[in-house]
Formats: C-alpha cells, structure tokens, sequence
C-alpha cells in the first residue's frame, strides 16, 4: 500500500503544478553506437539558444488521406520475454513492446532484428544512513565517509560489462549520464568521474581509516564490533528483468574484500520495499538495498535540478526512509532545497549550485548509483516504431499515431508485451503499470505526465512539446525567472509581477460543490510565478467526439478540475485519505485556474511552480486523468463511478478498497462492471447532472441524457467502459486471458501522418580525425564530420559542438567551441598557448555535437601524443 501511496504523491505534485502541471594515432576516431560504456561529452548550452519553428524537415511519403492510426487493428497479448524474439522471427507477433535489459541485445543481433533503443531507468545501491536504537550494532553506513568510499570500491564498468553485456552506462551521479543535464555540466561530470574511478586501495584506505574511530576492530581481516562480526544486511532483489540479483551480489562481495560480513537476503519487490521503506532505517533491518528507479518520459529529465533533493534530503517529497533518516551535510541541503524551489535568479547561478552539489551529492552517497541502463524493444523489419528516448516505447504519446506495417496502410499489428491488466483500470488510481498505460495511451490524445494531455504533444526525441489540440499559447512569466523558449510556436513575455484574478478557480468547496475563487483563498490578492494561457479551435466540440460518439465538451474539462479536488475533501462523499496527502501537497502551488471563455474555449491557469523550458509550462488541461496516469475521461465516467463510490460498492484506490472491503474500481473488466453499469442505468433515469451547482452551468438534461445513452450502448457493444477520442478506440477486453483488441478510429479529426516527423530519431554520428602526433607550443587543427545516415547534418539544426581537451592524468586543460565549416563539417583549433599547457605524453580531445532534433548529443574523442 505504501508504494501505491507514494505514487499518488509524486504524480500528483507533477500533475497539479504543471498540468491542472545525455586509439590509434594518425586514424579517425568515430562515434560508437549510443549506449556504450564511455559516458558522452556534450555542451553547456540549453538545447536551442534562440527559439525556432522545428528542426529540418526529412523527405516524407506522399500525403494520406486516412484518419486515426496507420493500422485496422491492433491485437494485444502477454507474451513471455525469453520467446520474443523467437515469437517475432516466427511471424507469431511483429513487435515486442515491453523493454528488454542490454544483456538481450546480443540475441536481438544475432537474429537479425531492428530493436529500439532507450533508456530503462537506472540502478544504485541504497545506503542506511541512520544511527540504530540498538546500540550493540554498528551502522558503518552512518558514516558518510564510509558511503563515499563504496564509490571507489565499486567498478560500474565491470557490472555494465558482466552484467548488462556492455550494452549500457556506468552511472555516478544523481543526473541522466547522455541527457541534457549531464551535457550542460560536462566539465563537473568528466572531473567527478576521474576523481571517482574504480580505486578499491583508496576506498579500503577510507574504511580503514574511519571505521576504529566508530568503535569497530579489525579481526583476521574481518570487522567486529563489541567482539563480533559486523554483518551487514543486503535486501538484494531477485526479480524484475534480473540484474539487480547478480549486481546485488557483485557489491557484497566487493564489502566482503575490506572486511565486512555479508547477510544476502533475496527478495521480491513487494517484499524488498517492506522492509526499505516500510520500516524505521534506525530499527537497523537493512544496511544496503538494489534500487532502482524509471523516468516517467524524456521530458522528466530535461532539467534534473529536484534529484538532488529527491536523492538524499530529507526534505524529498518522497517523505519515506531512508531519505527521512538522512542528515546531511548543511551546505548540500541548502543547495538541494533552493534549487528544487527555483531559488536562483540566473541559468549561471544555477548550473553553479549544480556544480557544487554534485560534489556534494557524492560526498554524501545516501545512493551509490552505478547504472543508467539501456532498454531495446525488438520487432519485425517491416514495422515502423516511435519510441522516447528516455523511456521506450510503451511510454511514448507519439507511438500509437506512427505505429505501422512500413508497406502498407491498415492492417493488423500483433503486439507482445510483459503483462495486461495487472490492476484495475480507472484514471483517478488505477494501473499505471507501463504495459497497462501502454494500451491506453493508444486510445487518447495524450497523457497528463509533465505535458499536460492532450492539448500537446511531446517530442519523443527532445522532450519539448508541440501544439496537439490548442490553436495559440500564451506564457507569462515573473521576471528573473530562468525560463527559456525554445520553440516559436508560444508567445513568452516576462512581467515584473503576475496578479491572480479574483474570480480565478483556487481550491473546492465540497459541501457547498462549488469552487472557491482566489479572491476567496487569497483575501490579500495573490501572484503567482507564471500564467499559461490556452486557446482551443473555434471548431473543438464540433470535431472531437469520445468514441461512443458523444462530443466532447467544456463540462469534460470542468469536470476533470473537480474531481482533481474533491477527493481530498472529509465532507465529499467520494474523500479518500490516501489521495488527500497529494492533492493537499499539490494546492500549495496552485493559484488559480479560469475559463477566460468557452467559445472559443481559452483556459488561464496561474502557479508558482514552472519548468525551465518554456514549452513544458503550457497546461492545456485536457480532460485527461488528473492523477497523472494515461487515460481520459468523460464527464459521465466519472458521475457513474462516483454514484458507485458514494454508495460504498467501489473505490477508485486500493487503499480505500481495502479498508472497506469494497471492490476497487475498474472500468474494463471484473465485478465493477455490472455494479457501474447498474449506476449508469440510475443516472440516466434522472437526467442525473454531478455537481449540479456547478456542473448545471455546463450541462443540459439535455445533453446529460444523451451523453448516458450514448455510454449504455457502447458498454452493450464493448462491454466495457474505457471511453477516449485517441486515434485507436479498445474493441475488446479479456482480463483473464490478458489481451485486448483495438481498431481504428476513422473519426478521429487528425490525419494518420500528423506525427510523422517522429518517425525517427536524427541521432548524430560524428568522426574527428587529426594528427597522430601534436608538437607542444604549436598550433593544431582537428576535423570533426557529423552526419545523419551518411549525410552531412545541418548547421541550423545544431546548437553546439563543443571540445574538450584532456592530459594524460584526464585533468581538462581547455574547453571550447568547434568552428563551423559547412554544414555537417567543423574544426578544432587548438592555440599554441593552448598546447604549451600539455605535458609530454598521451592526451586526449573529445568533441560533443548537440543537435536540436534529439537530445542526445553525439561524442567522440580522439588520442594523440604530446611531444618537446
């Protein structure tokens, strides 16, 4: 239950604040395929440094004429992970979505098989910071030297090596190693990873040093502590995608070497995290943990400012042990507060208290971080998959519009992934297992993480977003703020203060089911840090139709605002406590929400919570979940499941379902349905209106009794209750064998290649090439080529390409920028002055190309000798 909570937590603060919220001389060096051990170069830069319309344009197909998605159907099913590639070469399946671990790829290589390659979340060891209650037991993790000496003791490339097949990165730091972070702080990252390399002589020399002086001896090479053996408990997960267990005991018998007893204690995940965070840390239940964490999309990871407080303060929004447990060092937990609350004035000011917190973050080691692991998804040649970058791609808004069979229109794709319908479906607190969301993101506009639904689409390959459902953008932002635009499709003006109308929406009165206006919260006025301002086409409710074939309409907006809020209200009738911490959490940032008008319809939202990019801080607040998960939801789902909560037959979490002993809600399958369907019968007997006291204002009796005819006939032919307007509708749903069946939507108002310049990922691939031998005191010029499927890759759609100069000791002797040649060409000039600095012997240039379409900077290095 804990875990559960926790989600709503964090999905939630994302949600309301941003959506209701990267060696031979003389012989060219060329850039290996990304995903290799050698973490990459990239530059200070922001990904664009003046906004632009969008990256060059590659050729496409002759235009369609079709609607929805490229295929007829699409056919869903559970399939187990060591016969995908067998099922796919057999013709059983053409694609198998559910992200496979590196140690995989060498089997996808060898069959022949495209795959996608992404991010898969990345891997640590969790450290026990506390002192225990018990005082016969020593904590050597208590000690923050002792947590950074596992830095040195652990060798990352021997587990990416032995573990995941060398087919993903070694991971220091609290930031994504070949993102837009990393890139931006390159110098930091490249002096961190060389003061930190494999050293296990230096890390026993800091246990050494540090462990009598906490009262431990050292016996026949063993630790003991009040004369006996200081054993450290190791929670080491053995499921998942396996790699975790044999990573778990690598480490252990890295701890074995200076000295320590190891309790290897295996466990599944649900019984791990009883014990990580289901515990006290000072009870002394655990010393180390395998952890593992998975971004929720490349827009997520854009600007990783809040992981320095999320990894190792006690102040993380996370709330649990051991970060609850953690006293860190004073100056670190500063810098990791101010800079999740956005306390800087400048782009400068803040990648210095960056800087200085990376060290810091590692000096503090609540977390050993060791991989950033890479994902690849396979399928057949003639298939055609979008994916994320970060995620793969089952977490990608673009990949249901792209998906297709590459020579044909239509058909029937099959699908294979890890699991269906692993809890119940429901868009308050239902499944959001990726494989589960995966399906319903086919059938939407899009998803409310960090994007704000359907109202834009996320760029699978930066991050950034595009207009999907609104006509215009306005953001507003205070002045000082370091917001940047990257695109030109907003309009961005920053003002000396920002003022909150009066009758803009700031909370919710339960009783009374009305909102309560700001002038009401705020009696004093109210500002607010940034004002997102959207308009939607004149033509919106004639266009877009849920697929039951009703036309959406402002009252689904409206709607969705409220129930975002009265969950969290003791006198609403549907209050749930373990979505109330959240939400309440989430109301802190919030300052106003108004329908400036609804024809056409334009919607104000006011915060003081805003993102770095300017694109990512436009809330269209599309009637999609409020919660954060995939899926969108009619007014009328909500007024019958509602009835159902209120009545105590169901509930929307497990939670509350549990405690009661009530069914938890789902909308696709299980004893819900006919306790729903019976609830939809009532409501349409009344012309039932929710929230009439302010719902009334937008909905007819009318239009309500529609609306519930329209939903009883799609359940008489579905038998189920998902209901979007994406370009895929769910046909059909079988929870018991795990599959399900989706068609196309030919009423869906887009072209079926409104996306396709996500067809494909521009990634870089840069050769550098120059001298062998370099003579101190000298002028030298290296060549650098980047291109993109052999051709020459455009200089407007690069921002920068940026090179660094090493010694042989790895000490950076000069950073700075390639000069542009012609497209695709750049070089290096390397002063005289600059070569007088370099000690005779090895040394090394490194070049980082960062294009604009993807954010993924392309590197390579090249090694030459100094000499008199």
């Amino acid at each position: 239950m804990k875990m559960k909570n926790m989600y709503y937590v964090l999905s939630f603060l994302v949600m309301i604040s941003m959506v209701l919220a990267a060696c031979a001389p003389q012989v060219a060096a060329t850039t290996e395929a990304p995903g290799e051990t050698e973490a990459p170069v990239a530059t200070d830069a922001p990904a664009t440094q003046e906004p632009t319309a969008e990256p060059t344009a590659e050729p496409t197909a002759e235009p369609t004429t079709r609607r929805g998605g490229w295929l007829d159907e699409i056919v869903v099913s559970v399939v187990d992970d060591d016969s995908a590639i067998s099922q796919i070469q057999a013709g059983t399946i053409d694609f198998y979505s559910f992200n496979l671990a590196s140690d995989v790829l060498p089997a996808i290589q060898e069959a022949g098989l495209p795959a996608t390659q992404s991010l898969g979340g990345y891997y640590g060891i969790s450290l026990n910071p506390a002192v225990f209650t018990d005082t016969t037991q020593l904590n050597p993790f208590s000690n923050r030297k002792i947590r950074e000496a596992l830095n040195w003791l652990i060798d990352r490339n021997y587990i990416n090596q032995e573990i995941y097949a060398g087919g993903s990165m070694p991971r220091l730091l609290p930031i994504t190693t070949q993102l837009v972070e990393y890139t931006n702080l390159i110098e930091t990252a490249r002096a961190l990873e060389a003061k930190y390399t494999y050293n296990p002589d230096r890390a026993k020399e800091v246990i050494d040093a540090e462990m009598p002086g906490m009262g431990a001896e050292l016996v026949d090479d063993k630790w003991t502590f009040n004369g006996e053996p200081i054993t450290l408990i190791f929670i080491i997960r053995n499921d998942g995608d396996g790699t975790r267990l044999p990573m778990g005991d690598y480490v252990a018998n890295q701890l074995e070497t200076v000295g320590f007893t190891m309790d290897r204690r295996y466990h599944t995940s649900s019984e791990a995290f009883n014990i990580w965070q289901g515990t006290t840390a000072s009870d002394g239940q655990w010393h180390l943990y395998t952890a593992g964490y998975i971004p929720s999309g490349l827009s997520s990871l854009r600007d990783e400012r809040n992981n320095i407080q999320q990894s190792y303060l006690n102040t993380s929004v996370q709330a649990s042990e051991p970060f609850i447990s953690n006293v860190s060092d004073p100056e670190l937990q500063e810098l990791g507060d101010d800079l999740a609350n956005g306390n800087f004035a400048t782009k400068e000011e803040r990648d210095e208290m960056m800087r200085r917190a990376l060290e810091l973050s590692l000096e503090d080691s609540l977390f050993v971080w060791t991989i950033d692991q890479q994902n690849y998804a396979p399928y057949a040649e003639n298939v055609q998959v979008t994916y994320d970058l970060a995620t793969g791609p089952e977490s990608t808004n673009a990949g249901p519009y792209n998906l297709r069979f590459t020579d044909q229109e239509g058909g029937t794709m099959r699908i294979g992934t890890n699991d269906l319908f692993t809890q119940p479906w429901n868009t308050v607190a239902g499944s959001n297992w990726v494989w589960d969301a995966h399906v319903m993101r086919m059938t939407t506009q899009g998803t409310s993480n960090f994007i704000g639904g359907g109202g834009l689409m996320a760029d699978p390959y930066t991050g950034l977003a595009y207009p999907q459902r609104i006509e215009t953008a306005e953001l507003t932002y205070k002045e000082g703020l370091p917001i940047t635009q990257n695109l030109d499709w907003l309009t961005v003006t920053a003002v000396p203060q920002i003022d909150v109308p009066e009758d803009a929406w700031a909370d919710w009165n339960a009783t009374e089911q009305t909102f309560i206006t700001a002038g009401e919260r705020f009696p004093e006025g109210a500002t607010a840090n940034i004002m997102s301002r959207v308009t939607y086409p004149a033509d919106l409710f004639e266009t877009v139709k849920w697929h039951d074939g009703s036309p959406i309409s402002v009252a689904d907006f409206v709607m969705a605002i409220i129930q975002s809020l009265d969950s969290a209200k003791p006198e609403s009738a549907i209050y749930d406590e373990s979505l109330a911490l959240s939400i309440d959490a989430g109301l802190q940032s919030l300052k106003g929400i108004r329908i400036a008008s609804t024809d056409p319809l334009t919607i104000e939202y006011y915060t003081d919570s805003y993102n770095s990019d300017a694109e990512l801080n436009i809330l269209p607040l599309w009637p999609d979940s409020p919660y954060g998960l995939s899926g969108e939801n009619s007014w009328q789902i909500f007024a019958v499941s509602n009835l159902a909560e209120a009545n105590g037959e169901l509930a929307y979490s497990q939670d509350k379902a549990d405690n009661l002993e009530i069914e938890n809600t789902s909308w696709v399958g299980g004893p819900s349905l006919e306790i729903l369907a019976k609830y939809l019968d009532q409501a349409a007997s009344e012309s039932y209106i929710p929230y009439e006291p302010t719902m009334g204002q937008y909905i007819t009796k009318e239009e309500a009794d529609q609306r519930y005819a329209n939903f009883q006939q799609w359940y008489e032919d579905h038998g189920h209750f998902w209901v979007g307007t994406g370009p895929y509708y769910l046909d059909q749903v079988f929870t018991t064998e795990k599959s399900a069946v989706l068609k196309n939507n030919t009423e869906f108002v887009d072209l079926a290649d409104r996306w396709a310049r996500f067809s494909e990922p521009r990634i870089a691939t840069t050769i550098l090439d120059g001298p062998g031998q370099v003579k101190v005191g000298e002028e030298v010029v290296f060549d650098a080529l980047v291109n993109f499927k052999d051709q020459p890759y455009p200089q407007t759609d690069i921002a920068r390409v940026k090179y660094i100069l090493y010694d042989a000791t790895g000490n950076v002797v000069t950073v700075g920028d390639a000069t542009p040649v012609a497209d695709g060409q750049y070089q290096v000039t390397l002063p005289a002055d600059v070569t007088a600095e370099l000690p005779t012997g090895s040394a090394r240039l490194e070049v980082a190309v960062a294009p604009i379409p993807v954010a993924l900077p392309s590197f390579t290095s090249f090694d030459f000798v100094a000499v008199p």
